[in-house]
């Protein structure tokens, strides 16, 4: 490369130190070594260019509206632990611990077990009680309460004395509420359903119907005026109500089986005509199938719609399929002795009597895990999606006047039948001593022990003898 032009010059200079230059230059490189260092022994972390920002932390109000949208999507579990995140951090929001009661009251009408049910509603009071500890002065955490005491007063494990109880202490929190707030729909709705239980049903009823006034757009006051009008016989208008709640919350199972249980029953009563009688039958087939899918979808492994499908069937005379609703209801929840005892009663109403023994002795007395494997083994010859289920141990159900006439008696009448008297008569000796007064429940104590006395007669009588008298029916 050549430079040219007519004034291209160079000066010359004399060199010249500057130490500061230096000085600063010999710091930057320590520095870098230094940097360097730290990089690789770790003690420097590198910058991350790309990395997110922090995420803020979730407010209490953030949580309780995903609660609320759980809710009303009907994912009550969701719902329930939204609102318990809320309330960790509010824990002096009075509002979100009343939400958080409500939510687990009506949850508990889900759940498959008398157990889980009284569990779940005494969860329910702690959340209440919290509420109206720290909102003292607000309606909504009083008429929750009442609602909270109410359903844990009428849980079939609560006994009289504890019902009693919890029923005033209900009627007085509802009260409060109402002093707090005359026209609160959910305080009027609350009183009504305790009122309901108390047996007061003309108050229930005007209670109830301005608990509509008020609250129109509410879920709550729909369901309880529907409970009293089912209550008052009023069937129609209360199928009405239920199905305005189902408008309000359209994927809440709860409203989709009480429609239908009335639907089954005016189908039951015998005083329609048979071509009508059907059609009751469908429309409550159809309201438990539209529960059955709305878990589907939700992902809810919840058997309850299918044993009402059963427990329809049954009641139809078509016992085949009721047993293949039973069946699949058992597999999607193989751990729960009430379902063991409904399918237990479905095979004895199709006769199947020595089906019925091994899935009644899980409800009435437990069975071991490999017992379980033995039935779930069965069962899944008939379906498929079931492969991985695993036996376990059945805790039996509890004794209760809910569970005497469905499960012990049955249990010991189909034992006894079955000349398996050696079986059946411990079976019918826990019902005796349970409910001595009870001259229904006795009566068929006797008649199944008269059964296995004569068995034993013919027995030694004639060795071969093998006669298989007929079950005595479940009051």
């Amino acid at each position: 490369m050549e430079l040219q032009g007519d004034d291209l010059h160079f000066k010359e200079e004399a060199p010249r130190s500057r130490p500061g230059r230096v000085v600063v230059y010999l710091v930057l490189a320590l520095l870098g070594i230094a940097l360097d260092w730290g990089l690789i022994s770790g003690k420097v972390s590198p910058p991350d260019l790309f990395a997110p920002t922090p995420t803020p932390t979730r407010s209490a109000s953030s949580w309780a509206e995903e609660g609320q949208a759980q809710f009303i999507a009907g994912n009550l579990s969701a719902a329930i632990e939204a609102y318990k995140m809320a309330t960790r951090l509010d824990p002096r929001n009075g509002q979100l611990w009343a939400e958080l009661a409500r939510i687990q009251v009506y949850s508990s009408a889900l759940l498959p077990t008398d157990e889980q049910k009284f569990i779940r509603r005494k969860e329910a009071l702690a959340s209440a009680d919290k509420a109206v500890e720290t909102a003292p002065d607000q309606a909504r955490s009083h008429a929750i309460r009442a609602f909270a005491l109410d359903w844990l007063a009428t849980s079939n494990l609560a006994s009289l004395e504890e019902s009693d109880r919890w029923l005033a202490e209900a009627e007085n929190e509802a009260a409060r509420a109402l002093v707090l707030s005359k026209n609160d729909p959910l305080a009027l709705a609350y009183y009504a359903e305790v009122l309901l239980d108390q047996q007061k049903w003309i108050q229930a009823n005007r209670f109830a119907e301005l608990a509509v006034q008020y609250g129109p757009d509410l879920l709550d006051t729909h369901r309880v005026y529907a409970a009293v009008l089912e209550t008052l016989g009023q069937y129609n208008k209360a199928i009405q109500e239920y199905q305005q709640a189902i408008q309000l919350a359209p994927n809440l199972t709860f409203f989709y089986l009480r429609a239908g249980l009335i639907y089954r029953h005016l189908a039951g009563t015998g005083q329609a005509n048979p071509a009508f009688r059907k059609t009751l039958y469908n429309k409550a087939l159809d309201f438990f199938d539209r529960a059955a899918k709305i878990n589907q979808r939700l992902g809810i492994n919840d058997p309850t719609p299918y044993i009402a499908i059963a427990k329809t069937y049954a009641q139809m005379g078509e016992f085949f399929i009721a047993a293949r609703n039973a069946e699949r209801a058992l597999l999607m929840d193989p751990t729960n002795p009430n379902t063991y005892a409904e399918l237990g009663i479905i095979y004895i109403k199709a006769r199947n009597y020595e089906g019925s023994v091994p899935v009644l002795k899980c409800a009435v007395q437990g069975c071991t895990a490999e017992e379980d494997q033995a039935i779930l083994d069965d069962l899944r010859k008939r379906f498929t999606g079931f492969d991985d289920l695993k036996g376990v141990p059945i805790r039996p159900l509890p004794l209760t006047d809910r569970t005497v006439g469905f499960y012990y008696v049955s249990y010991g009448s189909v034992l006894a039948a079955l000349n398996r008297c050696n079986e059946a008569l411990p079976v019918l000796t826990q019902v005796e001593r349970a409910y001595p007064a009870d001259s229904v429940l006795m009566s068929i104590v006797r008649e199944n022990r008269a059964i296995c006395h004569t068995l034993a007669t013919e027995n030694n009588a004639s060795p071969t003898a093998t006669p298989t008298p007929t079950p005595t029916p479940t009051p």
